[in-house]
């Protein structure tokens, strides 16, 4: 059984993220920021907000091509997942591309095995209930027809950039800092999409755009920090705050009055008895 400060630290993260979902969705189909716009406005602000940080955490580097490999590839992850997002999100809802993240459970968990965790059945059966929660809750509605052959390509790279990052950010610890690695990758990565935009235009082109973008950053390092604690412990854990980001959004559209099919309340129900059961077995 996982101890109570990692539930804490997994729920800490899916609120967080849940900001940063709702903030993302309104970037791409409100301010219509390009996928290069984008990406630098999320790597720009979180250098800077991460940088911030840097005094209140432990901090650790070992020469060598470990390091050097695991910030290239934080930094490859990382520029799938927002480049492929922004593309993704023209055609589905926050909602639904959080849906579809679910499919990573399964190799998540399956790498945990390969570190050691137990295989267990009854483990299974509650990804596989998460799962079909997830299914339900992105089964198309009427009037929202998703064009899936516009998008099948960006969303392969966007889920396995974030099954990636995990695995890379695990993988690599013993030899650079999971924080390290994450906050050279983004600034090599805004330095290269600096090559792509011009800042200034990008302001003028949207200043209230850019600062809600912008501020929308200071919870999103918070949940990257804890969420890279998470993976340390689990990667399946990792995989499984994107469940809970999915029923925040749910009772955020109940506030807000949204339309509420049937598929939408199984599928949350179900994602909240899988979330748990797997928790506590």
């Amino acid at each position: 059984m996982v101890d109570l400060n990692v539930h804490i630290m997994m729920f800490t993260v899916a609120v967080c993220y849940t900001i940063t979902s709702l903030s993302d969705k309104y970037a791409v189909s409100g301010a219509k920021f390009e996928g290069h716009e984008f990406t630098f406005l999320m790597c720009a602000s979180m250098s800077v907000f991460l940088t911030v940080t840097l005094p209140f955490q432990t901090l650790y580097f070992t020469p060598g091509w470990q390091s050097g490999a695991a910030i290239l590839l934080i930094a490859v992850c990382k520029l799938l997942e927002f480049e492929m997002s922004a593309l993704v999100l023209r055609e589905l809802t926050a909602f639904e591309l959080k849906a579809w993240l679910g499919i990573t459970l399964f190799a998540s968990y399956l790498t945990d095995v390969f570190y050691g965790a137990d295989l267990r059945i009854i483990k299974l059966i509650f990804i596989m209930i998460t799962i079909l929660g997830l299914v339900c809750i992105s089964y198309e509605e009427k009037g929202h027809k998703v064009k899936y052959r516009k998008i099948v390509l960006p969303l392969i790279f966007y889920l396995v950039s974030k099954y990636c990052y995990g695995l890379v950010i695990k993988a690599f610890s013993p030899y650079v800092s999971s924080t390290l690695q994450l906050l050279v990758a983004l600034v090599l990565l805004s330095l290269v999409m600096l090559t792509k935009i011009n800042p200034v235009k990008l302001v003028r082109k949207n200043q209230r755009g850019v600062l809600l973008v912008g501020l929308a950053r200071i919870p999103n390092v918070m949940g990257m920090l804890l969420e890279n604690a998470v993976i340390a412990i689990s990667l399946v854990n990792y995989s499984f705050i994107q469940p809970l980001i999915l029923v925040n959004l749910f009772w955020i559209g109940r506030f807000r009055k949204e339309q509420c099919t049937r598929w939408n309340l199984i599928g949350s129900l179900l994602c909240v008895i899988g979330v748990i059961a797997f928790q506590v077995t």
